[in-house]
């Protein structure tokens, strides 16, 4: 019977696991310090281990998300009341909105109304028509 080398082979999984975490930490540290851009993708390019593995390490993905929101612009201020719409200026926009919303409508309408017309006319035509005629449908413009 061999003997149980399985020690082995968990001991060599457990290095480079750790491996890679040193290598992943160090990418993010170092794009932190270049002020370059953070992200999954970033960090898992530059130290050589895959996005999906980043994800599956939750205080790495913790830190890369911390570190993304630290650098994320704030807009807690509301804008100075020159650059805000004023209530009239919205509801004028929300009724043209309103107003061209019921035209394509009623224009969506006449078009279903005109391709059901031309569909059965075709059907009809289609049983009056030798077989050479039968390819061509024509549809009325708006």
């Amino acid at each position: 019977m061999r003997a149980d080398n399985s020690i082995h082979i968990v001991t060599a999984a457990k290095q480079r696991h750790e491996l890679t975490r040193a290598k992943a930490i160090a990418a993010l540290h170092e794009l932190d310090r270049a002020g370059t851009k953070i992200s999954f993708e970033a960090v898992a390019e530059h130290a050589g281990v895959s996005r999906s593995w980043l994800y599956t390490q939750p205080d790495l993905k913790d830190e890369i998300n911390r570190i993304r929101a630290l650098r994320r612009p704030q807009h807690d201020q509301a804008p100075p009341a020159r650059q805000r719409a004023r209530e009239d200026s919205l509801r004028q926009r929300l009724d043209v909105a309103l107003r061209r919303n019921r035209e394509l409508a009623e224009q969506n309408q006449r078009l279903r109304h005109q391709l059901a017309h031309a569909l059965g006319q075709a059907r009809d035509d289609t049983h009056k028509r030798p077989a050479r005629d039968r390819d061509s449908i024509t549809i009325d413009p708006c």
